[in-house]
């Protein structure tokens, strides 16, 4: 056995012999002692559970925040006052945002069980000279395990043979079609997505048959070290919670600064008794504080997660709505997302023509063109001759199942024969009117497939080839000519239209055909090495863009969001793709090896200057993700593999596939997209937007009306007089206010022109100077009109009970005009649309006059909450202040938009 621990050995370079020599092993197997010292000294091939938090400690933790605090102390205030309702109403808030928080918990562990789902629950192997079937859990460094096709690689394996053997690997490296293995080492330094000669825990056995010695297992093997990332990865706190924590300091503060000053006054100055002088400074911070703010957070943000369901994005993390619409940078993987993960024929290379080959995927709608022309196969003979070569020399199968078409067998197989299918070519006729006699199946020692044919009339037969275009052209010493017939073949020219069509990222597949004796119906080896095939055409073959996923990156662009493509698959292929995106190529393709040996600050240059990463392993996808964050972009990653779960649980926000991704990629991420389809994350970036644009204007809007209730008590303990409203009055106007109008702004539509703004800085604070402006000039309007109109009434020598039912409706009224002041947060809303488009405002408003008139004109309320019916002369008042202060707001609007407009 090795010294280094598994995973640091490049097991992949290694010669057999010496593999097996560093693992102790044998023709026969280990032994029984063998094992027993080896899962003694390795463990069970499993991977480790992750230590819990139990129940209680996640709940409390629910609690460990800024804002919460203030609630609670401010709680705690009301019931020092017995002021029961307010402290019920207050710790219901408390409780719901604690019971969400409770439900999102636990991703991270969720995320690692689905992992560990997919390793294989057991493995035949070879131990003591005998062939047995074990749970893989059992499973030791040197064991030799059997694969043939359909098994799960039940841990890392060195392959020692490798017959025809395929092994689909895009949920470690994204790479589209499954890769072909041998037993020979190849480079050290190889990538991941290049070491041919191992097979990988987790993976599937598409083709063939193999045998390896078991060189890692558990925590050790590539899924196991995904699996320890995951665990190592600290989850970012979103920018919205960062936001309101500051927030929560700073206005706590605040509070806390103004009651004191208060309290101070009021008992040195004024000379009011301690307890009274206490109590009006606690009402004061009741006042102050926002209690329905973490409740319209919550709905706003619920309101969210409902449009982007109606979007096909599924938000798994409520803050997670509001992040996507500060995203900077988007850093997508290729397979699945970008495209479809779906093969499909772009080009038909002939001897003298290139058809290319309209449709994407595995549904055979599209046709062919000519130098930009629709053309018929017909028409094309050599055209004709090449799409019957590949549907009957092919063992895939295209089916409609529920309106969906579905591929059994090979990807490459199927895109050939969904080419076909373009072509108006039905398989059964085509195979009833050519039956096959016999095949040579596909072997990765000589890289081609043959069929053998026969016309149903039994006049001559032909067998036809396909394989990789270097050994097809070896074979070929003719060529088809537009008209059917054949001449000599120019090998030169062939090789540099093969070598273009290369460079464009596609994967080529030749086709040939011979004829030959029309009784023969067996095929020897001989009928193809000796030569004489007439070379057809070669197939370009790539994933492609979906089309949807172009305009969506364009969108993203437009918005001022960086899109970054981050791949497992080849580097030129990855190009092709990106450059049919439109996603920046100019830096060039970064290849994961050579990010390995680049510093952290080397790293943040390249992510800079680059956009699109190939051959990208877990690690390299999540050092790349925490680069271009500490180069202060919030950061969305979507990935669909278990390889991506890492960087999408350390991404702001995570976004996995929902129908073909893992389920530890869906366990990772705070999104699904139900419809695997880029196009969806544009359209939850929109609302993101629209659900931080309809916080702020909450925000807005509460904040002035605590402002003005806590500077209008704070005016009263100034001047000496009875406090305007008491505390129970306060609790009312805060829950009505909150419920109905602050409500209501949670429902604003998406405002003109969102995704043609640049994402906001993250470090932008949620309240700018602007904003902490605004608050203070309609906190000071507010103060000016109830506590002005409340000394009027007491020089009018008013009861007590009728000054202050005229300050809270004279509160109320300001707060309502000013609603409507706060649908734009500067564009005028003196408008039809600004006025009357918002039904959820039009139906606030109302709920709010019938609650009002109740509040002041029925008796439970007026005993209740010590309030007295009002005159008409008071209400037009009131009325008249209303209209003013929504005036004045709309000045101040016009003022700020004259001065950004002269501003260069």
């Amino acid at each position: 056995m090795g010294d280094p621990p598994p995973e640091e050995v490049p097991w992949h370079g290694l010669k057999i012999e010496e593999v097996l020599a560093r693992q102790d092993a044998t023709a026969h197997g280990l032994s029984g002692g063998q094992v027993r010292e080896r899962l003694e000294r390795y463990g069970e091939n499993r991977l480790p559970a992750p230590e819990r938090s139990g129940p209680w400690k996640l709940f409390l933790r629910q609690f460990h925040n800024v804002l919460i605090y203030v609630l609670l102390a401010a709680a705690g205030g009301t019931a020092f006052l017995d002021h029961w309702v307010d402290t019920g109403v207050i710790l219901g808030v408390v409780l719901i945002n604690a019971v969400v928080g409770f439900l999102q918990e636990g991703k991270a562990e969720e995320a690692l069980d689905a992992i560990r789902g997919m390793l294989s629950p057991k493995a035949l192997v070879l131990r003591d000279g005998q062939r047995r079937t074990i749970p893989a859990e059992e499973l030791v460094p040197g064991d030799l395990v059997f694969l043939q096709a359909g098994d799960k690689v039940p841990a890392d394996l060195r392959l020692l043979r490798a017959h025809n053997m395929r092994v689909n690997e895009a949920m470690l490296t994204g790479e589209s079609v499954a890769v072909d293995k041998r037993a020979e080492p190849v480079a050290p330094d190889a990538d991941l997505g290049d070491r041919d000669s191992m097979a990988f825990s987790g993976t599937l056995v598409a083709f063939g048959q193999g045998r390896g010695v078991v060189v890692a297992t558990g925590s050790a093997t590539q899924i196991g070290r995904i699996s320890t990332l995951l665990e190592e990865v600290e989850t970012l706190t979103t920018p919205l919670l960062r936001d309101i924590g500051v927030f929560g300091r700073w206005l706590s503060v605040a509070i806390l600064v103004l009651a004191g000053v208060t309290f101070a006054f009021g008992y040195w100055v004024r000379d009011y008794e301690l307890v009274e002088t206490f109590l009006a400074a606690v009402s004061l911070a009741v006042a102050a504080i926002p209690e329905g703010l973490p409740a319209i957070m919550t709905i706003t943000l619920a309101i969210g997660v409902q449009r982007m369901a109606g979007r096909n994005a599924i938000i798994r993390r409520l803050p997670a709505v509001e992040t996507l619409g500060s995203v900077t940078t988007i850093c997508s993987d290729k397979t699945g997302t970008l495209t479809r993960n779906e093969m499909t024929v772009q080009n038909i290379v002939t001897a003298e023509d290139t058809f290319g080959v309209s449709g994407v995927g595995y549904e055979p709608h599209g046709g062919f063109s000519l130098e930009g022309r629709d053309v018929e196969p017909a028409d094309h003979p050599v055209l004709a001759e090449a799409l019957r070569a590949i549907l009957l020399c092919n063992d895939a199968e295209i089916h409609n199942r529920d309106g969906e078409w579905v591929l059994e067998g090979d990807p490459t197989e199927g895109a050939l024969v969904t080419a076909a299918l373009k072509g108006q070519l039905d398989p059964r006729e085509t195979g009833e009117l050519y039956p096959r006699d016999d095949v040579i199946p596909f072997e990765a020692a000589y890289k081609f497939m043959v069929t053998l044919h026969h016309h149903h009339a039994g006049d001559h037969s032909f067998l036809f080839l396909k394989g990789a275009p270097e050994r097809v052209l070896a074979l070929c010493d003719k060529e088809r000519t537009r008209d059917g017939g054949a001449r000599p073949i120019d090998t030169g020219r062939w090789e540099r239209r093969m070598e273009a069509e290369a460079s464009r990222g596609q994967r080529l597949l030749a086709v040939a055909v011979k004829d030959v004796e029309a009784d023969k119906r067996a095929l020897e080896f001989g009928d193809v090495e000796e030569g004489g095939l007439t070379l057809v055409a070669v197939c370009g073959i790539i994933d492609p863009p979906r089309e949807e996923a172009i305009q969506a990156v364009r969108e993203c662009q437009e918005a001022g969001i960086r899109v970054k493509m981050i791949t497992g698959d080849h580097g030129v292929t990855a190009r092709a793709v990106a450059e049919d995106l439109k996603i920046r190529t100019a830096g060039g393709v970064v290849a994961g090896h050579e990010l390995e040996g680049l510093s952290a600050e080397e790293l943040e240059r390249a992510v800079r200057e680059v956009d699109v990463f190939a051959r990208a392993t877990p690690e390299h996808k999540l050092r790349l993700v925490e680069a271009i964050q500490a180069d202060g972009h919030v950061v969305a990653v979507t990935g669909d593999g278990v390889n991506d779960a890492p960087a999408l649980k350390r991404a702001d926000v995570g976004v996995a596939m929902g129908v073909k991704g893992t389920e530890a990629s869906k366990e990772a991420a705070e999104m699904v997209l139900a419809d695997d389809n880029f196009a969806s994350i544009a359209n939850a970036v929109e609302e993101g937007r629209t659900v931080y644009d309809n916080l702020r204007k909450a925000i807005l809007f509460l904040l002035p009306t605590s402002g003005g209730e806590g500077f209008t008590i704070m005016a009263a303990i100034l001047l000496g007089v009875t406090l305007p409203f008491t505390p129970v009055q306060v609790l009312w106007v805060n829950m009505v206010t909150a419920v109905t109008l602050g409500l209501a702004l949670a429902f604003e539509p998406t405002e003109p022109g969102v995704m043609r703004r640049p994402p906001r800085p993250p470090e932008t604070p949620i309240l700018s100077g602007f904003l902490i402006w605004r608050v203070a000039f309609v906190s000071a309007l507010l103060l000016a009109g109830t506590f002005g109109h409340y000394l009027w009434m007491e020089w009018q020598e008013a009861e007590v009970e009728i000054a202050r039912t005229v300050a809270i409706n004279t509160l109320v009224m300001g707060e309502l005009v000013y609603l409507f002041n706060s649908r734009y947060i500067l564009e005028s809303v003196l408008n039809p649309a600004g006025l009357l488009g918002s039904r959820a405002v039009l139906l606030a408003v109302g709920v709010l006059v019938v609650l009002q008139a109740l509040f002041t004109y029925a008796p439970p309320m007026q005993f209740l909450f010590g309030t007295a019916p009002l005159r008409l002369e008071e209400w037009g008042i009131i009325l008249v202040f209303g209209v003013a202060l929504f005036l004045v707001v709309e000045l101040e609007k016009a003022f700020f938009r004259h001065r950004r407009q002269r501003v260069p």
